[in-house]
């Protein structure tokens, strides 16, 4: 305490020494000699200043530099002696966009998780995915502050914000021109790899354009080269395949005659697959003859659960067929590629709340992500590989409070590891048993349902009841909820979120994509990257479409005001008659919104547009 106060009386009489003035003259030689000692204190302290706000300028300036070269160069690393790639590269570049649809932060934490417990791996032991994150992305639309496939999609092939069900086309009924498009008029070769139907929203947003994503066949139809542009794509692999038969053939769903696969061979030129075996004759991208359509299921290909490798391929299989041929088809030319991959069921494995389906899901596409990065990475072209979604499904919490207690903190990856099949493949299972015995068909669904099929051994009598009461109309959803309520854990909807999104990437789009980012930055980006002009294929699409339908026409413009693009399908009022609202597709319009002044925000943003 005494040496406090001692230094206390001491600072403040240096402070009153200092406005003393012409008592200087008084002082002792001892005290005289103290103050010299201050005032050169005082200059060490000046200098010392003046060099903090030198060094600080000089900092900032560096950090400036530093932020202008990273916003003109595509890599990254947050080093000041890292050398970032050049945004864009000059000469001949290679692009692979993935989109994995329906996957939200949480299904990365979910998959992570289960693979270090079932492959006994040490908490270090992250995803191929994990080591490439290098941002996130807002996903609304522009109605809804949940977005649809259609409109993500279109966010990223227009880098324009639409409305949910929007397949490339902007609210005010246009076609927008897609990045797809406008790198095949550039020279680029083009292909979609997906693991849904081929004229689903993801895809189609790249390849077509229609007021309603639900416009399949127009889709397809489009996707061969029957539109304005002709044929934009050089290679589709995928499911799909009911939207190109006929009506008449068996497994159909289209709803007319056009039998797209033979136009598609006939009037485009497309070598056709659709089996394994036409898969494996093609040695996995080294024997294509392009243009190649790829068709291997009817409808979506399976699960990875459940997918039979001996009659579909996988995910990391059809893209890596994809890049080797539109690399061996771009050797000798000016220009690269341009390759969108989906790994279109994590969406769906969302909307069924099935996490022993989505961990699968999650883990194929971590692996083709894989193979796209090795690839790119190896070349002697530059090249980049993006990967985000288009939005985040069933609203996953990887934790479920079971009881009115407080909740344990866990969840039991285990559960997952059990199951042997998804619900949906299980439902069709339970559908398809026939017997009208009640005994057999409990015994049915215990023995190869829950225990065979979900590796649940302890079900309930009512989980059971619940379960059969269930079987004409779809247990699915009763199958997967027993699993996540055993595994602890928790799904908010079997619909979209409004969750924003991880990006991940390769150096070319680190200092680009670091950081939050609207979805229509990811679109810009990949244009950018390829220096494509979005607005001339938009402007192109306009003219050439209206043109069309003019000259069959003979002229008589009635209708075109109406519908200028009958190619794109149902117009919005169409839609609207049939019950699809389709009023306010510009702007978010929600029953609980609060009008100012009697001018709703919606309006207001009507009118400025």
């Amino acid at each position: 305490m005494t040496h406090s106060l001692e230094s206390e009386s001491r600072a403040s009489s240096e402070v009153s020494d200092e406005f003393a003035g012409p008592e200087d003259s008084l002082l002792t030689p001892s005290f005289r000699t103290k103050k010299k000692q201050d005032k050169s204190k005082k200059w060490a302290t000046l200098a010392l200043f003046v060099w903090a706000v030198l060094a600080t300028a000089g900092a900032i300036a560096m950090g400036a530099l530093y932020d202008n070269q990273r916003g003109k160069n595509g890599g990254g690393g947050g080093s000041l002696n890292s050398t970032l790639p050049r945004f864009p590269p000059k000469g001949k570049r290679n692009v692979v966009f993935m989109v994995s649809d329906g996957m939200g932060p949480a299904s990365l934490q979910l998959t992570r998780s289960w693979r270090q417990y079932t492959d006994n791996l040490p908490f270090e032991d992250t995803l191929f995915l994990d080591k490439h994150l290098i941002g996130t992305s807002r996903t609304r639309s522009s109605n809804s502050l949940v977005t649809d496939s259609a409109a993500g999609a279109t966010a990223f092939s227009c880098a324009q914000k639409s409305y949910n069900g929007a397949i490339s086309v902007l609210p005010n009924r246009d076609p927008c021109g897609t990045v797809l498009e406008a790198a095949k008029k550039k020279g680029y070769m083009t292909g979609l790899v997906v693991t849904t139907r081929i004229t689903d929203a993801t895809p189609a947003c790249f390849s077509a354009h229609a007021n309603q994503r639900s416009e399949e066949d127009r889709i397809a139809e489009q996707q061969i080269g029957d539109y304005p542009l002709g044929r934009m794509v050089d290679l589709m692999l995928g499911g799909g395949r009911c939207r190109y038969m006929r009506k008449s053939s068996d497994g159909s769903c289209r709803a007319d005659e056009r039998d797209i696969i033979s136009e598609a061979q006939a009037n485009f030129g497309f070598s056709y697959v659709d089996s394994r075996a036409g898969f494996d004759s093609l040695q996995l991208g080294k024997n294509v003859t392009l243009p190649l359509l790829g068709l291997f299921a009817k409808g979506d290909i399976p699960y990875e659960i459940d997918r039979d490798n001996t009659k579909y391929p996988a995910l990391w299989e059809m893209a890596k067929t994809a890049i080797t041929a539109l690399a061996a088809a771009t050797k000798d030319s000016e220009h690269g590629f341009f390759l969108m991959v989906e790994g279109s069921r994590i969406d769906h494995a969302g909307h069924s709340n099935d996490p022993a389906a989505q961990v699968r899901e999650v883990l194929a596409y971590d692996k083709a992500f894989k193979e796209m990065v090795d690839w790119i990475e190896s070349s002697e072209i530059d090249g980049v590989v993006v990967s985000t979604s288009d939005h985040e499904t069933g609203g996953l919490a990887n934790a479920r409070q079971l009881s009115t207690g407080y909740p344990d903190y866990l969840w039991y990856p285990g559960v997952l590891a059990n199951a042997s099949h998804s619900g949906e493949y299980l439902q069709n299972v339970f559908g398809n048993f026939q017997s009208d015995d009640s005994d057999k068909i409990k015994q049915f669904a215990q023995v190869e349902i829950l225990q065979k099929g979900l590796g649940i051994f302890d079900a309930t009598d009512a989980e059971i009841k619940a379960l059969i009461a269930a079987r004409k109309t779809g247990a699915g959803n009763t199958m997967t909820d027993i699993v996540s309520r055993r595994a602890q854990i928790g799904w908010s909807t079997h619909g979209h979120s409004g969750v924003d999104v991880n990006i991940y990437g390769t150096a070319g789009a680190r200092g680009v994509l670091l950081g939050n980012h609207e979805n229509t930055e990811v679109g810009k980006f990949l244009a950018d990257y390829m220096e494509l002009d979005l607005d001339a294929v938009s402007a192109e699409l306009k003219e050439k479409g209206t043109k069309n339908i003019k000259a069959v026409a003979g002229g008589d413009l009635s209708d075109i005001e109406d519908n200028p693009y009958p190619w794109m399908g149902k117009t919005l009022d169409e839609l609207n008659a049939a019950g699809l609202d389709t009023n306010h597709v510009d702007c978010y319009h929600g029953d609980f919104k609060r009008e100012i002044a009697s001018v709703s925000e919606c309006t207001a943003h009507n009118h400025e547009h």
